[in-house]
């Protein structure tokens, strides 16, 4: 009669070769990096042999992401000083940022399990009546499965995570970039809406000056009630023009502040000049900078190859899965010894079970649907590369526009204004024009001195969002706006 432990280690040993089953079933070493990554052709007979799927791996310090500066932080309402400081809390702190950073840390666990078998599962039955056999009395019953899977399909399944991981991780460089943009694009605004109303200020003072001429002129019997009143009625709405400019502000104020985590109602200063670049690439150049650096771009191309190995995947969903199987029955030694059967004896048993995947018409649509999701991924990034075309030229000629606005604004047109406003000044003070006249210069100076402005800022505007649209921020010479010229 063998002693009931050496069918315990018989069964244990069963065990260890299941598990040995298991740990074999883990793939080759994965990959480094996807850059110098080999490429495979799974068949498909949905696409052609040009169509090539690299292979990836998921490393953290190749995707780019910076760790250290994203993190969950509180409200903190302090003034801010400076553009640099602006961006740098807003890289810190904007929830949007934080959101994708997640999603990546989310992804990337993913592309770390996809691949590895399923658990083990172990049961026991217990009989209500034992089943009575020659070696003794059964019990009960113990079994061991493991299914597993084709292995080509988990492989398959991990590439389709990492590569979608490193999508989520080109979101987040690119919503790093718009961030910026918006912040830079704000304060900007701002620096247009102060001018605005600074030089409201200063036109409230010309207008003020004009009045009091014009009651010393009423006072001679020069000139007519009719021209205090004019003036005053633009006074008026000088003060409403700077009630519109301070609700601008609050606004615009609120919107950098919601993008940088902080209170609405902080205040953010801006300089009394900033600093312009004068467009100086061609949209050619510009476009084939956004081709190597741009985000978008990066992650357009890494969501089509999670499609193409979503294809590999839906094509591997016809393999059969396979699930191995050990049985055990503990035996009671409760019979005569008998030369025939070795009483007491506890039988086990090994099994092998194979899936059948008999549905044709559902592995054929599951491949299906995979492909058609390729081609519109294909279609998306076609799209892209058109919008982002369309999108640098606009923008270069926007700027271009707004720099050549400003320089005529400088050199030409408000020199003149004033020069006009001043010789019309004197002449009322003479009698020879009408208050009116001067009246009309004051307001086309005040409009030209906003537009200078306003074009300023929309050359500064552009700037930011073509350094959003190449990818990342061209170096090129840095000038300060000079001030708008003197009377």
């Amino acid at each position: 009669m063998i002693h009931p432990r050496s069918n315990l280690i018989r069964f244990a040993y069963v065990l260890s070769i299941l598990s040995a089953a298991g740990c074999a079933a883990n793939r080759s070493p994965k990959l480094d990096s996807v850059a110098g990554a080999a490429t495979v052709k799974p068949a498909s007979e949905n696409l052609s042999n040009d169509d090539e799927v690299l292979q990836a791996s998921f490393d953290d310090a190749q995707l780019g992401i910076e760790t250290e500066s994203v993190f969950e932080s509180p409200l903190q309402p302090f003034q801010i000083s400076s553009l640099e400081e602006l961006e740098q809390t807003a890289l810190n702190q904007n929830p949007n940022l934080v959101r994708l950073y997640r999603e990546y840390l989310a992804a990337s666990s993913r592309s770390r399990y996809v691949d590895e078998l399923p658990d083990p599962n172990v049961g026991a039955n217990v009989f209500i009546e034992p089943i009575e056999t020659a070696a003794g009395s059964q019990r009960a019953n113990i079994t061991v499965n493991q299914t597993i899977p084709w292995l080509s399909k988990l492989s398959a399944e991990e590439q389709r995570a990492c590569f979608e991981a490193m999508a989520i991780s080109a979101d987040y460089r690119a919503e790093r970039l718009r961030v910026l943009a918006g912040v830079r694009t704000g304060w900007y605004r701002l620096y247009v809406i102060d001018k605005q109303i600074e030089t409201t200020n200063a036109n409230q003072q010309l207008l003020e000056s004009l009045i009091d001429i014009a009651n010393a002129k009423v006072a001679t019997g020069t000139a007519s009630q009719g021209d205090v009143l004019l003036g005053t009625l633009e006074l008026s709405r000088l003060e409403e023009r700077l009630l519109t400019y301070h609700r601008q502000r609050t606004a615009v104020e609120a919107e950098v502040n919601r993008l940088v985590t902080q209170e609405a109602e902080t205040r953010i200063s801006v300089p009394e000049t900033i600093p312009v670049q004068s467009p100086q690439w061609t949209a050619g150049e510009l476009y084939q900078v956004a081709l190597e650096s741009q985000p978008d771009f990066q992650a357009a191309q890494l969501r089509t190859q999670a499609t193409r190995w979503g294809i590999e995947v839906a094509r591997l969903s016809r393999r059969p899965s396979v699930t191995l199987s050990a049985n055990y029955f503990p035996t009671d030694d409760n019979r005569p010894i008998s030369p025939f059967v070795n009483v007491g004896e506890n039988p086990w048993s090994l099994g092998v079970h194979m899936s059948i995947p008999i549905n044709n018409e559902k592995y054929s649509s599951l491949q299906d649907e995979a492909t058609w999701k390729h081609f519109a991924s294909h279609d998306s990034l076609q799209a892209l590369f058109d919008r982002y075309d369309a999108l640098i030229v606009d923008l270069l000629t926007e700027a271009r526009r707004a720099d050549e606005t400003a320089v005529l604004y400088q050199e030409t047109i408000l020199p003149q204004a004033r020069q006009t406003l001043q010789t019309d000044q004197e002449s009322y003070s003479n009698g020879t024009v009408e208050f009116d006249r001067v009246v009309q210069d004051y307001r086309n100076l005040l409009t030209l001195e906003l537009g200078y402005h306003q074009a300023i800022g929309d050359l500064a505007i552009s700037v930011a969002q073509i350094r959003r649209a190449a990818g990342q921020d061209l170096p090129i010479t840095v000038a300060v706006v000079p001030p708008s010229p003197s009377e």
